[in-house]
């Protein structure tokens, strides 16, 4: 009998799949003990509420799929092999450091990316995590490619592209932000509570 046996995955795609699942289990502690009421309302300050800020990354992943996957092709079309270590180049280590949180500053975001709709929380939920399983399917692809080499379109400016890696890093630290986003405004809304209660 032949055991096949998986490729071990390289250090840092491993740490990049790891995140993506922490990612996960971030939102359903956020999650936990939240009312629907809760979920999709606006901050007292104004802004998105839960909901939209997870709805904004489900629509980010959907956007960079099918830009990841034409990467992985094209590295594999031009033989593009690599065992790393890999990294991010300079548009990629700037955009993970703006967007790791807290906020260094605002940005507009484009209309593709404002939520238009809110799906009830469960549903957005099972959403996200059926993106995320998507993510880490894509490293798991991307195993064994110059990830430095391989060119990804930003999903949010045609004229910009970074490498695989930093697309792949991009990603979880654009998770972090919003998901860091969307605790600050559970926390204010249950302070707010707080005061009208004990007013």
């Amino acid at each position: 009998m032949t055991v096949t046996v998986a490729p071990t995955l390289h250090p840092q795609l491993a740490v990049v799949k790891e995140q993506y699942l922490l990612a996960r289990e971030r939102l359903r502690r956020l999650c936990q003990g939240l009312s629907e009421q809760t979920w999709a309302a606006a901050p007292p300050r104004g802004g998105w509420s839960i909901g939209e800020c997870v709805v904004h990354l489900n629509l980010t992943t959907d956007a960079y799929l099918p830009l990841i996957d034409a990467g992985i092709v094209d590295g594999e079309r031009r033989g593009l092999r690599g065992t790393g270590p890999f990294g991010r180049g300079l548009i990629g280590s700037l955009l993970v450091w703006w967007l790791e949180p807290p906020y260094k500053r605002g940005n507009k975001t484009p209309p593709a990316f404002v939520p238009s709709h809110v799906p009830s929380m469960a549903e957005t939920l099972e959403q996200f995590d059926a993106r995320q399983l998507e993510l880490q399917s894509r490293v798991d692809r991307s195993s064994g490619l110059a990830l430095d080499k391989v060119k990804v379109v930003s999903a949010f400016e045609a004229r910009i592209s970074y490498n695989l890696y930093a697309t792949f890093v991009i990603l979880a630290a654009h998770q972090r932000r919003h998901l860091w986003q969307a605790e600050q405004i559970r926390a204010s809304m249950t302070r707010q509570d707080a005061s009208v209660t004990s007013a």
